[in-house]
């Protein structure tokens, strides 16, 4: 490597540190903010970052006032529930778009491509409608039900089972397996990758997500981590670093998802060809 190569590296590599270091500004911010009394956490000084005496207090009200072992629950089944039904409904509609040809996929597809391109909320009065005849608000049935099909996760296995050889599946068909048995013994092992990227990227979505789950699941046994993070804000006024004490450990479960998964999840983004 030449001296000029070197150089560029530093460089290249400092700018990722400042920026790496940037993305943690936010949740330092929480961390020093769950230690500080109501006054301090209110102040517009920009100059008083640390807390004057670290207090601990925010952390033991939330633990004594919120039940996180059932908000966990809760949002582990809503979480575990999207994924499966995601990758399930995903990759057969995706085996369909991208490897059959039928009367009708063409228009079919602009379908899905068409939900993917409206906002999510023009479908919550007609879903909270469907949930209320089915007499099941405050459900973990209710959680998982906008999530039961993913248009997302269709253009996804799409794209991942159309760039397969052909010759795979002709080689299956002379073997004399069904069109079943190849996409579940043949095409499916295939996308593996892809489907861990579509399984991660269901998770993050179900776990931000805060709109659906404060309508349609009211009940205080039923809530999940956002939206009974969402309930702590006052209309007027908010005890800070209590919202923050509870949003950090609300972070535990993604942050175990992505120590226990951070292999897959690069390999999954770098194969998919999915950009942000």
């Amino acid at each position: 490597m030449t001296k000029h190569n070197r150089i560029n590296s530093a460089i290249i590599h400092i700018i990722l540190i400042v920026l790496s270091l940037t993305m943690l500004v936010p949740f330092l911010w929480m961390f020093l903010t769950s230690f500080k009394t109501i006054a301090e956490s209110t102040q517009v000084d920009p100059f008083v970052v640390f807390p004057q005496r670290w207090n601990a207090d925010a952390y033991t009200n939330v633990l004594n006032n919120m039940n996180f072992l059932l908000l966990y629950k809760n949002t582990i089944l809503m979480i575990f529930f999207r994924i499966v039904c995601a990758v399930v409904t995903s990759s057969m509609a995706g085996y369909a778009f991208g490897r059959l040809k039928f009367r009708g996929a063409g228009f079919a597809f602009s379908l899905v491509l068409f939900q993917m391109m409206i906002p999510s909320q023009i479908f919550i009065i007609p879903q909270y409608q469907m949930i209320s005849k089915l007499r099941l608000p405050n459900t973990t049935f209710a959680l998982v039900f906008p999530g039961l099909v993913s248009a997302f996760g269709t253009f996804l296995m799409r794209q991942a089972y159309k760039v397969l050889p052909k010759d795979l599946e002709e080689a299956a068909r002379l073997d004399g397996l069904s069109i079943g048995k190849t996409f579940v013994l043949v095409m499916a092992p295939l996308t593996k990758s892809c489907t861990i990227a579509l399984s991660i990227f269901t998770a993050v979505f179900a776990y931000k997500e805060l709109m659906w789950p404060m309508i349609v699941n009211t009940d205080k046994n039923s809530l999940v981590l956002a939206s009974a993070l969402a309930k702590m804000q006052g209309q007027y006024t908010s005890h800070y670093p209590e919202l923050m004490a509870a949003s950090l450990i609300a972070c535990v479960p993604m942050i175990i998802l992505y120590l226990v998964f951070q292999k897959q999840f690069v390999e999954g983004i770098a194969t998919s060809g999915v950009k942000f």
